[in-house]
């Protein structure tokens, strides 16, 4: 991508020292002559120089030239030289070089030098971690374009497609004037126009018409454009020139956008009252623009202060009259520290390229879908996206075809234009669904706390098992995709469940089991409670006798175990005899136990309560004058301890 890096906006300043005995070196280099640059730098590395500087500037020439097999040969002498005296940023543009040889293995491996180097200090630190995505979950993206290569493609750069009508206006740096040709020493090709082509009707190809307006067309750069909805002004990309061009104090020339007015009524679609916007700067560049489909907003690129990275991408409210708000950045969800161009907005989502995002190399195509914001920006792999430049994409989202640009090396040129149609990847979302159990009783468990994570450990959603142990998470998760259920209850011991969702769009069903902490513990009707063997009393009495005090002691020691343990004492007799009686005698019961558990050394506050309840919580049918046996009547005369707390 040669002569679309001058239209990419890279920021001279980044790289900005100057060496006096490299002048004209450095002089090539500032005007962005990177051909003639390389040669100088490369000239001075043959004679003994191998400065940093030398080194990381013969890089740089060639990495902005997007000749990545030659800046790979300059970076690699400059990491063999200064291995621990490098900024960050040059491990981040070595692992693009490895990219762009196809080298896949080495990139990761120097993308994870540079997130380590930058640390916090660089958002494209985060991006390249490869702690949750890695450059093979790119590559292993399911394939979803199939591209051609266009007839209007030439041995130049070809690029910066827009919809016109039922046409497609591009930009090309063929001469297809009578006038002579004049290069641009960026890489010796002419100059950038825009042209007209034909669509065929399969949206597959193009065909050259014409110029598509002389009246916009200047001896210098125009390219990247947009139109209204109504397509009856256009936005374009021009380099400062207004008769010579425009330069900073630096003497480097920006990139403005301008404005003009379709003329009604001609046979020839002919421009007029051509204006400058007005948030253009002679200081920095303005350009790639695009316009939302409601005609209310216009998004373009630039290096202007407030930016993240080299270049990023700004949007303005259009306010009529050549009035517009002022600029504001689309922030760090879209921006990062490397450059970000070429937006192209639809009703759903913003497409654009990138070198910030994990991708396959140089600027990758990238997908932020738009409701009431714009999410995280999404790689669209191969093979729109390759280890080279990918940019400049345009979709009829109708018919999921459209139009991208590439420097890829199967092409006929420098840069060429390809047509595509998408196959979007069947949406497959599932959700999980389960229950919570015992692992020893296999009851239900109600009132479970679940955690749904993802691989990396990242919470997704948090929920309650019900009644009958049942539970869902709204979370709709992808399908064939392993997950982790964390899942707790005061009493059982923390589980972690793993699950792989099933391939198909539907519902995954978990079982989740969890165990007590203790045997002695069991659950009953949702209630946690000390299971222990039956406590005697003699007959009419409620003191403790030694066959009880050896069951009892299992609370005591428990109770030891799991010092916040808080219980409650509860006991129950059968239905023979008295009520009245009955409820006396087994709250006495109830008091003897909590005073005999204090005596074992058990803090009194964590008895919360000793009741007796007589007759009145009968667990089966055994009522006043209903026959049951002895052994039924037994299981009335209980004594049981409640978990209030652990």
């Amino acid at each position: 991508m040669k002569n679309i890096i001058t239209l990419s906006l890279i920021l001279l300043s980044l790289f900005g020292y100057s060496q006096k005995k490299h002048k004209r070196a450095d002089e090539f280099f500032d005007k962005m002559w990177y051909i003639e640059a390389a040669k100088e730098y490369e000239a001075a590395i043959e004679k003994g120089d191998k400065s940093k500087e030398v080194l990381q500037k013969a890089g740089d020439a060639y990495y902005f030239n997007t000749n990545m097999e030659e800046a790979h040969k300059w970076y690699d002498a400059l990491l063999s030289e200064y291995p621990n005296n490098v900024e960050a940023e040059y491990l981040f543009r070595y692992a693009h070089t490895f990219q762009g040889i196809d080298d896949n293995r080495s990139a990761k491996k120097w993308m994870k030098k540079f997130s380590q180097k930058a640390n916090n200090q660089d958002p494209r630190a985060q991006k390249y971690s490869q702690e949750k995505i890695s450059i093979e979950d790119v590559l292993d993206l399911e394939p979803q374009f199939t591209l051609k290569n266009l007839e209007i493609n030439s041995e130049f750069s070809d690029f910066g497609p827009m919809y016109f009508k039922d046409q497609l206006v591009y930009s090309s740096a063929v001469d297809t004037s009578n006038y002579h040709t004049r290069n641009y020493h960026w890489n010796e090709q002419p100059f950038l126009n825009m042209l007209l082509g034909e669509i065929n009707p399969a949206q597959t190809d193009v065909k050259f018409l014409e110029e598509f307006s002389r009246e916009l067309n200047t001896r210098y750069h125009e390219a990247t454009l947009a139109f209204s909805p109504d397509e009856k002004t256009i936005y374009f990309t021009r380099n400062n020139f207004n008769g010579d061009l425009g330069r900073d104090d630096e003497g480097i020339n920006h990139l403005k956008l301008y404005s003009a007015k379709i003329v009604e009524g001609g046979e020839k679609i002919e421009w007029t009252d051509v204006q400058e916007l007005p948030f253009n700067s002679d200081e920095y560049s303005v350009g790639h623009p695009t316009v939302s489909k409601n005609g209310k907003k216009l998004y373009f690129v630039s290096d202007m202060p407030g930016s993240i990275g080299g270049t990023d991408i700004f949007v303005v409210d259009i306010l009529g009259d050549n009035n517009y708000s002022q600029p504001k950045n689309l922030g760090p969800n879209i921006n990062t520290y490397g450059r970000e161009m070429f937006p192209y907005i639809t009703d759903n989502a913003l497409y654009f390229a990138s070198d910030g995002h994990l991708g396959l190399g140089g600027l990758d195509v990238f997908e932020s879908k738009y409701e009431y914001s714009f999410d995280t920006p999404v790689n669209l792999g191969a093979p729109l996206n390759s280890n080279l430049d990918d940019f400049g994409y345009i979709v009829d989202e109708n018919t999921n075809k459209g139009y991208v640009c590439s420097n890829r090396k199967s092409g006929k040129g420098d840069d060429d234009i390809y047509s595509f149609e998408r196959t979007p990847i069947e949406v497959c979302d599932q959700t999980i669904t389960g229950v919570v159990s015992n692992a020893t009783t296999k009851g239900f468990i109600s009132g479970a706390k679940l955690t749904l994570l993802s691989e990396n450990g990242e919470i997704l959603e948090e929920t309650q098992s019900q009644s009958g142990g049942k539970f869902s998470f709204n979370y709709e998760v992808d399908c064939n995709t392993p997950y982790e259920i964390k899942t707790e209850k005061t009493g059982y011991k923390p589980s972690t469940t793993a699950a792989i969702t099933n391939k198909k769009s539907g519902e995954t069903n978990v079982p989740v089991t969890l165990s007590t902490v203790n045997k002695l513990i069991v659950e009953e009707d949702g209630v946690l409670k000390i299971k222990i063997g039956i406590i005697y009393f003699d007959l009419d009495k409620s003191f403790i006798r030694n066959d009880a005090a050896s069951e009892l002691n299992k609370v005591v020691l428990l109770m030891k175990e799991y010092p916040d343990m808080v219980i409650k004492v509860e006991s129950h007799t059968d239905s023979r005899g008295n009520n009245d009686y009955n409820a006396q005698l087994s709250d006495r019961r109830a008091k003897s136990t909590r005073k005999y558990i204090i005596s074992q050394e058990i803090e009194a506050n964590r008895i919360e309560s000793a009741i007796g309840y007589g007759e009145s919580q009968l667990i089966n049918e055994c009522a006043d004058d209903t026959p049951c046996s002895e052994a039924r009547h037994q299981l009335n005369r209980r004594s049981e301890f409640i978990i209030i707390k652990m």
